[in-house]
């Protein structure tokens, strides 16, 4: 009788009909291939290399048959539901501005599918908003008044109170305090030349430090 190929995995015997007994056959059950790695589901030796994994003799025995096995189809295992976290805005933030795509303005799918613009452009002109800067109210000039040069007038300048004439007026007619005039715990003074008393009275009789022209317009 003409002698076929063992169809069992791992077999490869050639054999007949009539010399078939129980025994002869040594072969694998189904392969599992995952991640790069090969296994036999029956005696769960594995290699990485498939000419090696081929070499691993068979670990079951019975005939051998001429009909190619039916892999049995494994039970797919339940899946698991995955639980799904709510993302936090701050570690989404953060975790954009070190992402290098999301950096140079490439689609990232780990951070949504808006990029933004590496060079926003400027708002226009007409969108920008009429913003003007403040600016007081220039006082209006008041005028100059007309005064007769022979009228006699009262100088403003402190410390000086004197009447005088605008005819006689010059750079060292009037004596006076430039000033101001310092308060502190008790004391009294003036600023402009440095000299400080308790009394009020010794205050107001503090000569005059600085000349010059008398001034009817108050300080």
């Amino acid at each position: 009788m003409e002698k076929v190929l063992c169809q069992r995995i791992g077999c490869n015997s050639m054999f007949s009909e009539d010399d078939n007994p129980d025994g002869s056959c040594t072969y694998h059950e189904a392969p599992r291939f995952h991640d790069g790695m090969k296994e036999w589901s029956c005696c769960k030796q594995r290699s990485h290399d498939f000419s090696l994994f081929m070499d691993i003799p068979g670990c079951k025995t019975g005939k051998h048959t001429s009909e190619k096995p039916v892999a049995a189809k494994a039970a797919a295992a339940p899946k698991r539901p995955v639980p799904v976290s709510a993302p936090t805005p701050v570690a989404n933030l953060s975790s954009k501005d070190s992402c290098s795509r999301c950096r140079q303005g490439f689609f990232c799918s780990d951070h949504g599918s808006h990029t933004r613009q590496l060079n926003p452009k400027p708002a226009s002109s007409e969108t920008k908003p009429d913003i003007q800067e403040f600016q007081p109210p220039q006082p209006k000039p008041q005028p100059k008044n007309v005064v007769d040069i022979n009228q006699t007038q009262i100088c403003k300048n402190i410390g000086c109170g004197q009447s005088f004439k605008e005819k006689n007026n010059h750079d060292t007619a009037c004596n006076y305090h430039p000033g101001p005039p310092v308060f502190h715990d008790r004391m009294r003074g003036w600023k402009c030349c440095d000299i400080h008393v308790k009394e009020f009275d010794e205050f107001m009789s503090i000569a005059p430090c600085t000349k010059g022209w008398h001034s009817a317009d108050p300080a």
